[in-house]
């Protein structure tokens, strides 16, 4: 179900063929290595660099009998090759070929998923800098707190996508190894210094100490990554249909002149990529769980994480290049609402602003308990009464008594809680 959501280059790179030619890679490597060691004649190298080659289905025929693809794999590149397929897969195990490849494959799929965050992230700067200076209400718990921007919360997102691209080049990095060490990772048939140049010639990087396998804390950390990057997705897109709902209405997702949002319902016009992006990210994260299952194996090898990897690697990238797609579409295309955002936060009548009140009254002498009984009366009469709260401050004598009335304007004043709003947007973009 999760080849649904393939772009088509995620998906070549998980497809059957691409993985045994990166087998066949890693196969080529370590022959040309053994070659430069002196442990296989350079004629036979020259024969599988010009006859090697194989089908999927004939692999697959091969398999049927064997029931061990590596072997089945093996055997057919050595039917093309003819008899200088005796040095094929010289010196080495299953997993040192199976390994070394998926951290090619994993390596692909990551310039991939890299280059899909760094979308993202020039379409939240760009978005964010387009409503740096346009207000709306900031909401903790779901209900109206104080002024902030627009601009503010693309930019936020922003500045985690960074967090998130830096985390995701380490876990990648850390990938990008493979290890040639044999049976149980002591070198039985070839040395350290033949896997050394074998993974080098391949782009990578050789394990320090491996068993028969790359240790999985490796694949974990990378997973997790992923899930902690979808869960970013998760959380702008919580936020957009939060934004979409009709009581509130600042911003929707874009609705194209055909799209039909309910089949009873002719007026809908639903979140539907926020869902879809809200959904799959907890695929994402149930994956993670599985990746960390994957970290503890018997001794110097068990299987038990190998089938679990055929779904999770590819499903993980896979939804990880489908997602950072449809969220950089989503902010890309975002509908907003300004004139809608000012009457939200101007909707209350001017409670939003009880905490600048406060601290004002504070500053003018008056204790800060005092003060609060006092905001905090005229604020729950206001919100109860539906009363306009700026009013009944205005027409407050102890507060008359304290503050002028351009002092209580102040109080009341957008702009000034919206002050420093240049400041974080240079920090967050000079830390680029």
């Amino acid at each position: 179900m999760i080849a649904r959501y393939a772009r088509p280059q995620m998906a070549s790179i998980w497809s059957e063929d691409n993985k045994y030619r990166n087998w066949l890679r890693v196969e080529l490597a370590a022959t040309d290595a053994l070659v430069r060691a002196g442990m296989v004649p350079a004629e036979a190298a020259t024969a599988m660099h010009e006859r090697a080659s194989f089908t999927v289905e004939r692999i697959h025929a091969i398999e049927a009998e064997t029931r061990h693809d590596v072997l089945a794999f093996t055997q057919a590149v050595a039917e093309s090759v003819g008899p200088e397929a005796r040095w094929l897969h010289y010196g080495l195990t299953s997993t040192d070929v199976v390994d070394t490849a998926q951290a090619l494959a994993l390596t692909q799929a990551s310039e991939i998923i890299r280059s899909g965050i760094l979308r993202l992230r020039e379409v939240l700067r760009k978005r964010a800098i387009e409503f740096q200076h346009t207000p709306t209400i900031g909401r903790t718990h779901g209900v109206h707190a104080e002024p902030t921007t627009f601009g503010m919360k693309l930019l936020l997102w922003y500045s985690e996508m960074g967090r998130n691209l830096r985390r995701f080049d380490a876990a990648a990095e850390d990938l990008r190894v493979g290890k040639i060490s044999g049976a149980v990772g002591a070198f039985g048939k070839l040395k350290p210094e033949h896997e050394e140049d074998i993974v080098r010639s391949l782009g990578l990087k050789h394990a320090l100490i491996s068993t028969q396998v790359l240790q999985r804390d490796r694949h974990a950390a990378y997973i997790t990554t992923l899930a902690v990057l979808c869960s970013t997705l998760d959380k702008i897109a919580t936020e957009i249909r939060h934004l979409q709902r009709t009581e509130v209405r600042e911003a929707e997702e874009f609705f194209s002149a055909g799209q039909k949002g309910s089949s009873a319902m002719p007026h809908k016009r639903n979140p539907i990529t926020c869902e879809n992006i809200s959904g799959l990210s907890r695929v994402v994260r149930g994956n993670a769980q599985v990746a960390l299952e994957n970290v503890a194996l018997w001794h110097e090898r068990d299987i038990s994480h190998s089938s679990a990897e055929r779904v999770i690697l590819p499903d993980t990238t896979i939804l990880a290049d489908y997602l950072l797609d449809k969220a950089a579409t989503l902010i890309e295309k975002l509908l907003v609402y300004p004139a809608r955002m000012l009457r939200n936060l101007e909707s209350t009548g001017g409670l939003i602003f009880s905490g600048q009140l406060l601290i004002d009254l504070a500053a003018a002498g008056m204790t800060r308990e005092d003060a609060y009984r006092l905001v905090q009366s005229h604020a729950m009469n206001a919100w109860q009464n539906e009363l306009n709260y700026r009013e009944l401050i205005e027409n407050d004598p102890e507060i008359k008594a304290r503050l002028s009335p351009e002092k209580v304007a102040a109080a009341f004043d957008v702009n000034r809680q919206l002050s420093n709003i240049d400041t974080v947007f240079a920090r967050v973009l000079a830390d680029d």
